[in-house]
């Protein structure tokens, strides 16, 4: 299943011609299109045209980040998944599914399912869901309502098959379809075609760099922490930093995407600009779950090692993760906890055995797949996002406890950090998990990254694992620069 082909497309009278096109060529026939579905319309043809009539065109492939830098919509995003096989770029807002207001996680999740349940089944929403919906949000997180996710209006979606050019029309509460047609047009009218970079897309200088907590409160956390798991309260616990960067002037969010130095490392790449200057990106190697019907693939990943301060190699690392007492028992938490929770909710669960070793560009994670199928009143991404999100590996064990020590300890909102982060449809669904992440704010841009504490864990060294888990993201400011 692939981005392409979001919907199935509600009126084409143009001839078929499956041929790549340039985009502004790829932008005249979507124009026609669109027009023939409004003539037929006007005529009584068909009975009627949908709320999100949708329609597609093939391209050549393109530089859809620097497309995507030039386009004045908003609002923008991009998805791509950790095998880079699908992707999306999009501008403009056909629909959304917005969630507002603090509570517990679970009843968001409902509330999630039930407003997707009103939707084209077909229609694919991009977006994330907060950390933890019972901490009240902070200005920092402006536009970024604790569940969002956008039915793009224009998209270039790819994949290994190739890509096209979408776009979906949005008819409104008491609008005539004539009104939707002509909203799309000027869209659709909006829209650069040109593929190169904009001019602007550059990061403009680092000046500062401040951190929260900073290291003597951040050891002073940890140290807390340590003293739980003493007393048998608590067995592993996430903590997280907030670092921020200060520039010289705005900071283009997509620049990260296009400057990102490592492009073949195993990572989801997610862009989501709500509105501009505000725009929240993530370079995680974490995925959530990706559901089909009721089959679903997740993953247990936790325990690292950095392989530049350890100057090792990828074997070196992987033997070092695997003989790694601290490490092994790190993952085992996040392993187990996974499978205890898919048990109420599947029918049949396949966890591997062994336990392999992600490799990325300056750190490797232990890491474990497992394939598991849904029972039928459960196949639902509800249930799923119920039973796994937040994993141990950026929550803790017990869960609760966990968050509510997050909670007090750290002295910043997590937002969408650590959230679920991806798109779902009816059918189905990928989510990734938003770590090594970055919120863009005008001049500032504030990076969040953890580390896990388990008995044993050195609070220094988990310091300077937090500092390799931001190392991608600061290498883009320095090269960018």
């Amino acid at each position: 299943m692939n981005f392409t082909g979001f919907m199935t497309e509600a009126h084409n009278n143009i001839p078929t011609d499956d041929r790549p096109r340039t985009i502004e060529t790829t932008l005249d026939l979507l124009k026609e299109k669109v027009r023939a579905a409004l003539r037929q319309q006007e005529s009584g043809i068909d009975g009627g045209m949908p709320a999100h009539g949708t329609f597609s065109v093939p391209v050549g492939m393109p530089d859809a980040l620097a497309w995507l830098s030039r386009q004045k919509l908003y609002p923008k995003l991009f998805w791509m998944n950790r095998e880079k096989s699908e992707w999306v770029a999009g501008i403009g807002e056909a629909d959304r599914i917005e969630l507002t207001g603090t509570g517990p996680n679970d009843r968001s999740f409902l509330l999630l399912e039930e407003a997707m349940q009103g939707k084209n089944p077909h229609a694919r929403y991009v977006g994330g869901v907060c950390f933890n919906n019972l901490q009240q949000h902070n200005l920092l997180w402006e536009g970024f309502s604790p569940s969002l996710f956008i039915l793009p209006q224009i998209t270039i979606e790819g994949s290994h098959n190739g890509a096209s050019l979408t776009c979906t029309l949005d008819i409104r509460p008491g609008d005539d379809p004539d009104t939707a047609c002509r909203r799309l047009l000027d869209a659709l009218d909006s829209v650069d075609p040109s593929c190169l970079p904009a001019d602007n897309a550059g990061l403009p200088e680092l000046e500062r760099t401040s951190y929260s907590p900073d290291r003597e409160a951040w050891l002073g956390c940890c140290r807390q922490v340590l003293e739980t798991f003493e007393a048998g309260e608590m067995e592993k616990v996430i903590l997280a930093r907030q670092t921020e960067l200060e520039f010289s002037g705005p900071v283009p969010a997509i620049g990260f995407l296009m400057n990102y130095p490592f492009p073949e490392t195993s990572t989801y790449r997610f862009y989501f600009e709500p509105i501009e200057g505000h725009a929240f990106i993530s370079f995680t190697p974490e995925r959530l779950y990706r559901r089909d019907g009721d089959l679903l693939l997740t993953e247990a990943l936790a325990g690292t090692v950095t392989k530049e301060a350890l100057k090792a190699d990828d074997h070196t690392a992987s033997e070092l993760l695997l003989n790694s007492e601290k490490d092994v028992r790190e993952h085992r938490f996040v392993k187990d906890t996974i499978y205890q929770e898919l048990q109420p909710v599947c029918s049949d669960i396949d966890m591997e055995e062994t336990v392999q070793v992600l490799q990325l560009s300056q750190l490797a994670h232990l890491y474990t797949r497992c394939k598991a199928q849904l029972k039928p009143e459960f196949c639902n991404d509800s249930t799923v996002l119920r039973q796994l999100h937040p994993t141990p590996a950026v929550g803790g064990v017990p869960r609760d406890a966990s968050m509510r020590l997050i909670t007090t300890l750290e002295p910043f909102c997590r937002g969408w950090y650590a959230g679920p982060i991806g798109w779902m449809s009816r059918d189905a669904a990928e989510f990734a998990v938003g770590i090594r992440s970055a919120l863009v704010n005008g001049d500032r841009v504030f990076l969040y990254s953890g580390a896990g504490l388990v008995r044993g864990s050195d609070p220094d060294s988990e310091w300077e694992e937090v500092d390799q888990k931001i190392g991608e993201i600061l290498a883009i400011t320095k090269q960018a620069t």
